[in-house]
């Protein structure tokens, strides 16, 4: 592959690496929503459209998230805002569910996944559009009888989103009546517990077509350009967000994040 194209297309995956950094620190948001899309045109330019493409965009994507998540709730613990006991709690259900997500994701078509990903980031980004933080469902976390059905869904749909589980665990628990900041650092942790079991199990993943660097459906570069400027750009965001008030840039990134969705539902249709 010449030059000419692998540079401008570099400097792309540095731009999406920043870019997640800050919307992870600014919004609280994981960047697996927004590198997902970005590593899915990035990779579909550079010639490698495929019916695994999207395989290739989920697993780079979440060992992104194994590095940002541990980072982040390192960073959070020292401010003493996990949750520790329903970290340990939604652990095993998480994993069952990630495990479980691997092996459909394997099983299934670009186009597919891609219709999945655009449906579960519609619901997410009118969420953030229309939802209240006074919502609640209940004053406590779920017992065990709906906790085991809730932790396996929340790493199954996290896979299948190439996403770290902060857009499904932080409603989950602030619906339950725990307080954003502590539902953010805890929802962090759900990050790595679904992020390395699945990474793994997508190390032997096999695609017929692939980017330079792919092991399995990891693609390394990427990971690597990605957790690089990541680590350099998310604590501009988290003190950006101590200067700004995140309730309208979360409506903004919402909208945002319909436009995208609908886009990869409109290419999943197309293809």
């Amino acid at each position: 592959m010449d030059v000419a194209t692998l540079l401008p297309m570099l400097a792309l995956v540095l731009a999406i690496g920043a870019l997640a950094g800050v919307l992870a620190g600014l919004l609280g948001v994981g960047g697996g929503i927004v590198l997902v899309p970005a590593f899915y045109y990035t990779f579909a330019g550079l010639g490698f459209d495929s019916p695994e493409l999207m395989q290739i965009c989920l697993a780079t994507s979440l060992a992104t998230i194994i590095v940002t998540s541990a980072r982040s709730v390192a960073a959070h613990h020292r401010k003493g805002a996990v949750e520790w006991p329903i970290l340990k709690r939604w652990t095993p259900g998480i994993v069952v569910g990630a495990v479980i997500g691997v092996l459909v994701a394997a099983q299934l078509r670009s186009d597919t996944l891609q219709a999945i990903f655009g449906g579960l980031a519609l619901t997410i980004g009118f969420y953030m559009l229309l939802g209240k933080s006074q919502w609640r469902i209940g004053h406590e976390m779920p017992g065990l009888g709906l906790r085991s059905v809730l932790s396996p869904m929340v790493g199954f749909l996290s896979v299948l989103m190439g996403i770290g589980g902060g857009s499904f665990g932080v409603p989950i628990m602030t619906l339950h009546g725990v307080p954003i900041h502590r539902a953010v650092a805890t929802a962090a942790g759900f990050g790595a517990i679904i992020a390395v079991p699945s990474v793994i199990a997508f190390l032997f993943v096999t695609v017929a077509v692939a980017p330079p660097g792919t092991i399995g459906a990891v693609n390394i570069p990427a990971f690597l350009v990605v957790i690089a400027m990541t680590l350099l750009t998310a604590p501009l965001g988290a003190r950006l967000a101590h200067a700004l008030d995140p309730k309208p840039l979360k409506r903004v990134f919402g909208a945002f994040l319909l436009v995208v969705a609908a886009n990869m539902l409109r290419g999943a249709w197309a293809g």
